[in-house]
């Protein structure tokens, strides 16, 4: 796993396998993980979706702790996948990247907790499935609009996003900030600090 540039995600091109009778790749590996992340991943919850092309989720999160870090790849088709900085008072707050998820490389990006994440489906049918820490609760999910054009997240420009009618009506990050809606740096770091400790107590 290959550290991002924005601190607590990851990248991973994994190995894959080609025969004459299709294609084996790990696209998750507990030992490689915890080298990696200095943890290990607590499934809760694990989630599938379908999107035709031009379609763009996001950007979510849930309020810390305890968050909700998240393992995606995609499995069928691509989409630019984004990982955005919203903790207050991080060195890299408002700064966002993105990776290419596909069926070619198979891809996976990890996003601990307090980090944003969208992605848009590049080809239709691109079904993109993730791993996630915590379950669904609703009292706890936030969003930001992904189109905020201070966040000016470089969205392909030949595809019309197609957002639900929740992320279109998100706040901007500016807007979340000054509602008091964002994880801080200090929050997060506290938060994946006591995972790490358990990590090594249960090791």
């Amino acid at each position: 796993m290959r550290a991002l540039d924005i601190e607590g995600a990851w990248v991973d091109t994994p190995r894959v396998f080609t025969d004459d009778r299709g294609r084996f790749h790990e696209w998750f590996k507990g030992s490689a993980f915890h080298d990696s992340t200095g943890q290990g991943l607590r499934l809760a919850q694990a989630n599938c979706s379908r999107s035709v092309r031009g379609t763009l989720r996001g950007i979510h999160y849930a309020s810390v702790p305890p968050g909700q870090a998240k393992h995606v790849t995609c499995v069928s088709g691509a989409v630019l996948d984004v990982v955005v900085d919203i903790r207050t008072g991080s060195p890299t707050f408002g700064k966002w990247e993105a990776v290419r998820l596909d069926d070619t490389t198979h891809r996976c990006v990890y996003l601990s907790e307090g980090l944003g994440h969208a992605f848009m489906a590049l080809e239709d049918d691109s079904t993109v499935v993730y791993l996630c820490s915590q379950g669904y609760a609703p009292q706890r999910e936030h969003g930001i609009n992904p189109l905020d054009p201070t966040l000016a997240i470089d969205w392909p420009d030949h595809l019309a996003p197609r957002l639900s009618e929740k992320d279109a009506a998100a706040p901007t990050l500016a807007e979340a900030q000054r509602q008091g809606l964002l994880p801080s740096i200090e929050d997060c770091a506290a938060y994946r600090g006591d995972l790490v400790s358990n990590a090594v107590h249960h090791s």
